[in-house]
C-alpha cells in the first residue's frame, strides 16, 4: 500500500469536503473535481484514496451514521429509559436538520444515494451492514431493551421496538425536511412526541408515565437548527441550506 493511499488525514479532508459541498450545494455538485478543490487536493486524490466517487459517497454516508451514533452516545443514561429514548429521538432529528442532504445520502434518498439499510438484530448482523450502521442500530436496540427490562412495555423483541420507533421518527423527519409541517406552530410537540407516545403506549406502556417522561426531556431540549421552512428551493439543491448548529445539545 502506498504512503498516499494509507494517509488517513487526506481521506478525512476529502470526506469533510464532500460533506460541506452536500450542505451548501446538494448532491449534484459532489464530484471528484469539486470535492478535491474544496479539500485543496488534486482530483487524483479521490481515486487514490477511495477508488471513485461512489466509494467516496459510501464513506460520507458512513461518516454521517458515525455522527448519528456520536449524538446517541451524548445522551446521558438515566434511571428513566423512556426519557432516554425520547432524547435519542430528538438527537436523531437534530442530526438530520443540521445537514439534510447528508441525511438523504445516509439513507439512499439522494440522487447519489446507494446506501441501503437492511434490518437485523444487534447480535445477528448481516454482512450487508456497515460497521457505521451497526453502531447506530445497536445503540437504539440497547435503549429499547432497557424499556423491556424495566417493564415499561410488553415483553417483545427490542429489535422490533427499535424498527418501529426508527420508522416513525424517520418518517416524521422526512416530512419535516420536505416542509410538510409549515402550517403547524410546533411540529415537535404536535406530531413527533404524540406519535411516539402513541407508539410506546401501544406497546404496553402507561400513557401517564410516557407523557411525564417525554415532557421533561422536551422542556430541557434546546431549539434545534432550523431548516427555514417554506423557503423556495432551487432545482440544484432540493433541500436548501440548513443553518449551522450554534451549540451542541446537552441532555
Amino acid at each position: 500500500m502506498s504512503t498516499v493511499r494509507s494517509n488517513p488525514d487526506v481521506r478525512t479532508r476529502l470526506i469533510e469536503a464532500a460533506i460541506r459541498l452536500l450542505a451548501t450545494n446538494g448532491p449534484s455538485e459532489v464530484k471528484a473535481r469539486s470535492v478535491a478543490n474544496e479539500a485543496g487536493l488534486s482530483t487524483m486524490g479521490v481515486y487514490s484514496h477511495f477508488g471513485g466517487v461512489p466509494e467516496l459517497l459510501q464513506a460520507v454516508a458512513d461518516e454521517g451514521l458515525g455522527r448519528l451514533a456520536a449524538a446517541f452516545g451524548l445522551v446521558q443514561s438515566t434511571d428513566d429509559p423512556l426519557a432516554d429514548l425520547c432524547a435519542m429521538s430528538l438527537a436523531y432529528r437534530d442530526v438530520a436538520r443540521r445537514n439534510p442532504h447528508l441525511y438523504d445520502l445516509m439513507f439512499g434518498l439522494s440522487i447519489h444515494g446507494r446506501y441501503s439499510l437492511s434490518w437485523g438484530t444487534a447480535t445477528q448482523v448481516s454482512s450487508e451492514h456497515s460497521p457505521a450502521f451497526n453502531a447506530v442500530y445497536s445503540l437504539l436496540v440497547k435503549a429499547c431493551a432497557r424499556l423491556v427490562d424495566a417493564n415499561c412495555v410488553q415483553k417483545i423483541s427490542a429489535s422490533l421496538i427499535a424498527m418501529q420507533l426508527w420508522s416513525a421518527v424517520h418518517g416524521f423527519v422526512m416530512l419535516e425536511l420536505a416542509d410538510h409541517f409549515t402550517d403547524l406552530t410546533d411540529p415537535l410537540s404536535e406530531v413527533l412526541v404524540p406519535m411516539c407516545t402513541n407508539l410506546i403506549v401501544g406497546l404496553g406502556a402507561k400513557r401517564e408515565r410516557v407523557e411525564a417522561s417525554t415532557a421533561g426531556v422536551v422542556n430541557r431540549w434546546a431549539s434545534p437548527p432550523q431548516v427555514q421552512p417554506g423557503k423556495p428551493r432551487s432545482q440544484k439543491t432540493k433541500r436548501g441550506k440548513a443553518k449551522s448548529d450554534p451549540a451542541s445539545h446537552s441532555i
